[in-house]
């Protein structure tokens, strides 16, 4: 049995104070509310390649909104559950985000929480660094959706550091994890670019 000394015990909880609260947080979440999401499946893939960052995952069926409506702002103000989703973004230090495609765009209830935090704060994203994705069944892997959020989220306040696709989903996401090697180095070097953004 070893016995440590009082000093080297009070350096040790002084230690572990230190490296917790220098410990970044992230958010990851998808654009979608499926219960099944294959982008939330892949967001949450590339948070567990990020070492020593604390992860906090988000799931929009946790945060029901109206159907944006300036009626429904100038009558009963803002949702709190969108204000809830943006103290999320503005208290992370970086953002792991996988959007669905639905018709070529964005999935109506990630359009709807955009637009309902988008009249928080115009700057939605705060400048965060972004880790932005997309997957789906298809050959394209989300690509309209992704060149989508590309071309916007710089106007909200969107610090896109690096950004991914995963075409066929389903052949190439196996137990949890990208099975083809190829696609899973391109989502390290990903993953690894946005680290050291944060």
């Amino acid at each position: 049995m070893e016995i440590y000394s009082l000093e080297y015990k009070i350096f040790c909880c002084i230690f572990d104070v230190i490296k917790t609260e220098s410990m970044k947080n992230i958010i990851v979440f998808a654009g979608s509310n499926s219960k099944t999401s294959i982008n939330k499946q892949l967001a949450v893939y590339a948070s567990t390649l990020l070492e020593s960052v604390s992860v906090t995952v988000l799931d929009l069926n946790d945060f029901p909104l109206p159907v944006f409506s300036v009626d429904i702002e100038r009558e009963e103000g803002i949702p709190s559950l969108a204000q809830s989703f943006f103290n999320h973004i503005k208290n992370t230090d970086g953002i792991v985000l996988s959007l669905a495609e639905h018709n070529g765009a964005y999935a109506t209830v990630f359009k709807n929480l955009f637009d309902w935090m988008s009249r928080i704060d115009g700057k939605v994203w705060q400048n965060k660094p972004m880790l932005l994705m997309a997957t789906s069944p298809g050959a394209r892997g989300g690509q309209s959706v992704l060149d989508i959020a590309k071309g916007r989220f710089p106007f909200n306040g969107g610090h896109i550091v690096a950004t991914f696709s995963l075409p066929k989903f389903n052949d190439h996401f196996k137990s949890g994890a990208i099975s083809d090697d190829a696609l899973d180095a391109l989502l390290k070097e990903a993953v690894d670019t946005l680290k050291n953004e944060l």
